[in-house]
């Protein structure tokens, strides 16, 4: 029992924290060669121009385009269609992808101020059990030089 608790804290000790920001995961999911920067490029600047607001806007000027014929049509399977397929699909998309972008943010923001703050510590507790060595040395010395001066 006490092996694993000493291998726990050898790990600990020789852990080397890393901050990992999401731009590092593009590179795992599209490679990194030529192709693989293109397509994070080409993804990002979709995903960027599809999801904003003034995306949302706009698609939802188009839907309402069709809205006139949906409703003179009488037919609820239509109406039903259009609102489903025609403005809810198209809208809700670059609304959604909006949400995740600022969810996204804040949770980067998030975890660099705790990878931050993990480090901080990190170099706090080291630097006391730094310490700690050093006066547990001292104290040995003493009792060292204690032992002899009694005989």
């Amino acid at each position: 029992m006490a092996t694993s608790s000493t291998d726990a804290v050898s790990g600990a000790r020789a852990h080397v924290p890393k901050l990992v920001l999401s731009a590092l995961g593009h590179e795992a999911v599209h490679g990194s060669g030529g192709l693989g920067r293109l397509n994070r490029w080409l993804a990002v600047r979709i995903t960027n121009s599809v999801g904003s607001m003034w995306c949302a806007y706009a698609f939802t000027a188009l839907a309402l385009i069709s809205l006139p014929a949906a409703l003179a049509s009488g037919s609820p399977i239509v109406i039903v269609g259009w609102i489903a397929q025609t403005f809810l699909q198209l809208v809700l998309l670059p609304i959604i992808i909006v949400g995740q972008n600022v969810q996204s943010a804040s949770s980067d923001a998030r975890a660099e101020a705790d990878h931050a703050t993990l480090i901080a510590i990190h170099t706090l507790t080291t630097e006391v059990h730094n310490i700690n060595l050093q006066q547990t040395e001292i104290l040995k010395r003493l009792d060292s030089r204690d032992a002899g001066a009694t005989r």
